[in-house]
């Protein structure tokens, strides 16, 4: 009668911590090292948290990367390029705010002829995770009216 109880013990007690194993093993979290620079009216926008599927593709449709401006002036000529850096490929983006220029496996750019104040531009890129651990993109950033840095930074772990 004891050997059952502590069988059962140990089954649930087992249980518990393979579910709570399952459950934490779709999410993933990212950090970002993007630099705040001091005249740059732009920031960038970048997932905090996801989710990722059984066969290692993002869900919800995917990563979402682009700028928001933070002032009322317009810029002209915009251009926000991702690129990976390291385990990832990209699949066919979808543009807010702009279109698409490039799409390639590697990189994704999205153009706006003028990004007006207080507005957003950006992309949403269905992504496969080659390495759920290490991964990571690069952020470049073409306009004229401001005097942002073209390298705006990384985003991954």
């Amino acid at each position: 009668m004891n050997r059952m109880r502590t069988t059962t013990a140990v089954l649930a007690t087992t249980g518990l911590l393979a579910a709570a194993q399952l459950g934490l093993a779709g999410g993933a979290f990212a950090a970002a090292q993007t630099p705040k620079a001091t005249g740059c009216p732009i920031d960038i926008v970048y997932p905090s948290r996801f989710y990722i599927g059984s066969n290692h593709w993002v869900t919800n449709g995917g990563l979402y990367f682009g700028v928001k401006s933070r002032t009322a002036s317009s810029f002209k000529r915009v251009t926000f390029t991702v690129t990976d850096n390291k385990n990832l490929r990209f699949g066919k983006a979808r543009a807010t705010g702009g279109r698409i220029t490039h799409n390639s496996s590697t990189s994704v750019s999205v153009y706006a002829g003028t990004l007006k104040g207080r507005a957003s531009l950006g992309m949403r890129i269905p992504t496969h995770l080659l390495n759920t651990r290490s991964y990571g993109v690069k952020f470049t950033l073409h306009g004229s009216g401001w005097t942002c840095a073209v390298n705006q930074g990384t985003w991954g772990n």
